[in-house]
């Protein structure tokens, strides 16, 4: 696993496991909408498909980018290099992990109410509008997560 600390493809002081997480987390939300289309388009089987990979691959990219993090000595061996306030960037990754924690407890819950809802034939049918309300709720804590988590990027490893 030494390849994940050696220096990164995005031109930043960022190790390539975070480079490869930065790229996942900026195009997370456009995979999410792209999901969110086929259902728009009333391919809801195609659209359940695709948003339990997407789940799937963001659990085990946020496993791999853990275990970066632990491996690679955590935020203050990352915070080292920035010209970024530590105080400041301390703030805005708790932040982030608060957002990350929430959208994560929407998005399980989410899938699995759909799960249910599907298997009782109530989606689409009965339990389609709330699965709408929930599911924009989950997209934006997809994108609040996806951009502060751009931000601690851009904060350690760019400023």
């Amino acid at each position: 696993m030494d390849y994940m600390f050696q220096s990164g493809f995005l031109g930043t002081r960022a190790p390539f496991f975070m480079d490869f997480v930065m790229i996942i987390v900026a195009l997370l939300p456009l995979l999410v909408m792209g999901a969110i289309s086929m259902a728009k388009v009333k391919a809801y089987r195609l659209h359940a498909i695709v948003q339990n990979i997407i789940f799937i691959i963001s659990v085990i990219v946020v496993g791999y980018f853990e275990y970066g993090v632990r491996a690679g000595g955590g935020f203050e061996t990352f915070i080292e290099e920035s010209h970024a306030s530590h105080s400041y960037s301390l703030y805005v990754l708790i932040f982030h992990i608060v957002v990350a924690t929430l959208s994560l407890v929407i998005w399980i819950k989410t899938l699995w109410s759909a799960r249910g809802a599907t298997k009782s034939s109530n989606l689409p049918g009965s339990h389609s509008q709330n699965h709408k309300k929930i599911g924009k709720l989950t997209f934006l804590g997809i994108c609040l997560t996806s951009f502060t988590g751009i931000w601690v990027y851009i904060l350690l490893f760019v400023y």
